[in-house]
């Protein structure tokens, strides 16, 4: 009867096994298969290692490691689970696959490079469990996810559940742009809200909501005019801007701002019974002045205030915002950049639209001049702002 020892031997004949020395140069070109238990992993590992524990790995490996042509480098703790996993990825069909001898002991004491990674505790992992279970996000893009940055433009109609999916997904960091208060009339629409809150700062109100449904979010507030003299600093340090605004100037104004940041903005508007979403990716696809050089007539652009809107709408319409968010910080799917989605709530249908960038475009176009980030009163309608100068939410 066979020993482990024979069991062992016959595998690493099966196998390829290099030193450390070799395979360290390696490292950007081959992925890294960490294949130790977690709590080793999270002592330390190599940088941008994949992690599958060795009793996962027949199940995981596919989705996790992708591409069979490209090299893999196996490691355990001395070399031994990583051997047997090096035979059963080539089993699995995995071209080119070596073991580290030595494994991340031999690693670590000879200097090379490891880092101790971010990993989620108990609590997120059970948080955040259905989320783990998607191959296309795991335990790697939730962490991607705590350690993102979205703005929100608004605490109304369209950041109300944007900004509560984005808080229920684990962003990390929220912040929320909103000088109003909290009316009556918004709790129609503006989920974050409530009667006990009616005369309440609007990004006051959004904190409590949303650190009381989530305490892993650290929710910034900007309970300011967003102008000229501030859209560069505020955007300062985001990833993603969810735009719930309802009027021009502001508009103009991000979509300017976003270029010059290069941060991607995810665009919402809603109207009556209708919604629209895209996103606008900074050089990489259509601005928002490609879609809309100029702003149309007072008389064709009455706001919600005016024309009403459903209350369910920004509720989709928000709800989709997030989505497009989630997708542009994972680097997941396709978004819509380039496309305009379209949704009627009369007729329940969605229809998309393709944007294309306008090689004219004043802002983005191949002969743009310099960006200049100024006010835009001169395109504000009658109803978009109010006395002050607050920036309105939908």
């Amino acid at each position: 009867m066979a020993t482990f020892r024979d069991l062992l031997a016959r595998t690493k004949a099966n196998i390829r096994e290099i030193q450390p020395e070799e395979a360290e140069p390696r490292l950007g070109t081959a992925t890294f298969l960490d294949v130790r238990e977690l709590d080793e992993f999270e002592q330390g590992t190599v940088p941008d290692a994949v992690f599958i524990p060795r009793g996962h790995l027949e199940s995981q490996a596919e989705s996790k490691l992708g591409d069979k042509s490209k090299p893999v480098v196996v490691y355990c703790a001395g070399g031994t689970r990583s051997a047997f996993a090096a035979e059963t990825l080539q089993q699995l069909g995995y071209e080119d696959v070596v073991s580290m001898a030595g494994g991340f002991g031999r690693w670590k004491n000879e200097g090379r490079p490891w880092i101790t990674p971010a990993v989620l505790d108990p609590e997120q992992r059970n948080r955040y469990h259905r989320h783990i279970l998607l191959p296309e996000i795991g335990e790697a893009g939730q962490q991607k996810l705590l350690e993102s940055k979205v703005l929100l433009l608004g605490a109304g109609g369209l950041g109300s559940p944007a900004a509560l999916y984005l808080a229920a997904a684990g962003v990390g960091t929220l912040g929320i742009v909103d000088m109003d208060v909290v009316d009556a009339s918004n709790l129609q629409r503006q989920l974050l809200h409530n009667v006990d809150r009616i005369g309440e700062r609007k990004v006051d109100s959004a904190k409590k909501t949303l650190t009381a449904l989530n305490p892993d979010v650290d929710v910034v507030t900007y309970d300011v005019r967003f102008g000229a003299d501030n859209v560069l600093e505020i955007l300062d340090g985001y990833d993603v801007v969810v735009d719930g605004t309802d009027n021009f100037p502001t508009r103009y104004l991000l979509n300017d701002a976003s270029l010059l940041k290069r941060i991607p903005v995810v665009h919402g508007s809603i109207f009556r019974f209708e919604g629209q979403v895209t996103v606008f990716d900074p050089y990489n696809g259509p601005c928002y002045r490609c879609l809309l050089p100029e702003p149309p007539p007072a008389e064709l652009a009455p706001s919600c205030a005016e024309a009403g809107v459903l209350g369910v709408l920004p509720g989709i319409v928000g709800s989709i915002q997030a989505l497009e968010a989630i997708k542009v910080v994972l680097e997941l799917g396709d978004t819509l950049v380039g496309r305009l989605l379209a949704y009627d709530a009369l007729e329940e249908s969605f229809r998309t639209f393709k944007v294309r960038r306008d090689p004219n475009c004043p802002a983005c176009g191949e002969h743009a001049g310099e960006i200049v980030i100024a006010e835009y009163d001169e395109l504000c309608l009658p109803h978009a702002t109010l006395a002050d100068g607050t920036t309105t939410a939908h």
